[in-house]
């Protein structure tokens, strides 16, 4: 991959120089973790130029929202996180772009816009390579020297999941890890997978557990309650609960040897329990404690400032606020960990249609559209048959948002999401695009049942080449 960095790092260097050919710049990003992590990185590097920014976040970059961004005359627009599936209609557009990205670009990726860094231009897959953070990093590394952006880089890798497939981060996104480790930032171990260790108590981290889910456990405190009196461990002391990092190293190995057995004899399958354990990052720069000193904790933090609307108070937390936008990012924390539980209640009640070759169930307005992807990627590990990918539908203001996700081995089967979704939803009316793992759409209201029949369909032809 060494070939790839320096490639990428070239083409970085000219989209540098067109910044800094401006004296001010509109940043457009996604609101998912990656979103606003690169948001805060390039606006970072901005500042440290010298260049004035502003910044705006949306859910799926759309034709409007680009031509109603060049209504604005703005001098030059960065898009981070999002960008390379509308090349066609930025240029249409006339906006004078940078782009920094990692989805699959659609268009003529060389002659539409010169300043266009995207590891898939390079032969790198952005799915598990290198996140649109970072992308973002090494544009923001030559606007100038911010090694000191490698944590945020992190996060926003590990919130797009780019370490689910070998369990760590590889390619890209470990130089970049190895970046950070050198410059005192970053540090990395193997430990428990589980959602809270800076700062839930050890049973509420076991009663929100919900990726990898413990049948039981989850959505239940007096089960957790029970479960650590049973196995004997010590989770209180007399003026508080003792958190995951307060635990000795012999009490972390009892805990986890007692889920094992509780998953295996609940019926759990192994390849799920094996999710319990990976590597871990940690932000050393950050007090111990908080959600942002471990990278699962922040970018989860993140999505859920953007999920629920707000992901400037994310922004502002990447940023540096660590009072009011921190407080309140916290807050949303709590709603969105427990609607993702009650997400995975309701699928686990309402059930799962299966297909040919693939399986969807419909939250309606039961699920937020801005969180079903999270809980379909959940349902995967859960509850859904891992032999097929999964769709999701719920509802979204002027029609459906639709999210997809596969497995590693299906992609090695022939499985391109992204492809797929892309071109069904065209057909109905709608937009889709996004990884070969993982994709998402907004299609009209009426056109579920066309839709779901004709992806069925795609996607049985993808698989069946191979």
């Amino acid at each position: 991959m060494s070939d790839c960095l320096e490639q990428m790092r070239t083409r970085a260097r000219k989209c540098a120089d067109t910044i800094h050919e401006n004296s001010e710049v509109k940043v457009v990003s996604h609101i998912d973790a990656d979103g606003i992590t690169s948001a805060a990185i390039i606006c970072k590097a901005l500042e440290s130029a010298g260049i004035e920014s502003s910044v705006g976040f949306v859910k799926q970059l759309d034709e409007n929202t680009i031509f109603k961004l060049a209504d604005q005359n703005p001098e030059l627009v960065i898009f981070t996180d999002l960008g390379s599936g509308m090349l066609e209609t930025i240029i249409r557009s006339g906006l004078n772009v940078v782009i920094s990205d990692h989805h699959r670009p659609r268009g003529d990726t060389e002659n539409l816009i010169k300043h266009h860094l995207n590891p898939h231009l390079f032969g790198a897959n952005g799915s598990t390579d290198i996140s649109g953070s970072g992308t973002t990093y090494l544009l923001a590394n030559e606007l100038g020297d911010n090694h000191d952006l490698a944590g945020l880089a992190i996060v926003g890798a590990i919130g797009d999941m780019q370490n689910r497939r070998n369990g760590h981060l590889i390619s890209l996104n470990r130089e970049i890890l190895e970046e950070g480790v050198s410059k005192g930032i970053l540090s990395f171990e193997k430990d428990v997978m589980l959602f809270g260790k800076q700062t839930r108590p050890i049973f509420k981290l076991l009663q929100f557990a919900s990726d990898p889910y413990l049948p039981g456990l989850t959505g239940d405190e007096d089960a957790c309650i029970e479960f650590l009196h049973r196995i004997g461990l010590r989770f209180g002391d007399d003026d508080r609960w003792r958190r995951w990092i307060d635990l000795e190293q012999k009490e972390k190995q009892t805990i986890v040897s007692a889920l094992l057995q509780h998953g295996l004899s609940s019926g759990q399958e192994s390849c799920k329990l094996e999710r319990l354990i990976g590597e871990v990052y940690i932000l050393l720069n950050e007090r111990e404690g908080t959600e942002m000193r471990d990278a699962t904790e922040y970018s989860t933090l993140l999505n859920a400032t953007g999920r629920y609307d707000n992901a400037e108070i994310g922004m502002a937390v990447c940023m540096g606020d660590r009072e009011e936008a921190y407080e309140k990012a916290s807050r949303l924390l709590t709603e969105h960990r427990s609607n993702l539980v009650d997400g995975l209640k309701f699928v686990k009640t309402n059930g799962i249609t299966k297909l040919s070759n693939l399986q969807y169930f419909d939250a309606g307005s039961n699920i937020k559209e801005t969180i079903i992807g999270i809980v379909a990627g959940m349902s995967t590990s859960v509850i859904a048959d891992r032999n097929y990918p999964i769709v999701a539908f719920a509802d979204a203001e002027g029609g459906v948002k639709v999210s997809a996700r596969g497995t590693q081995d299906l992609v090695r089967k022939g499985l391109n999401l992204s492809e797929a979704l892309a071109f069904v939803s065209a057909e109905v009316g709608g937009a889709g695009g996004g990884h070969d793992i993982a994709a998402g759409a907004t299609i009209p209201q009426n056109s579920k049942d066309e839709f779901i029949r004709r992806l069925d369909s795609i996607i049985g032809a993808q698989i069946s080449k191979q």
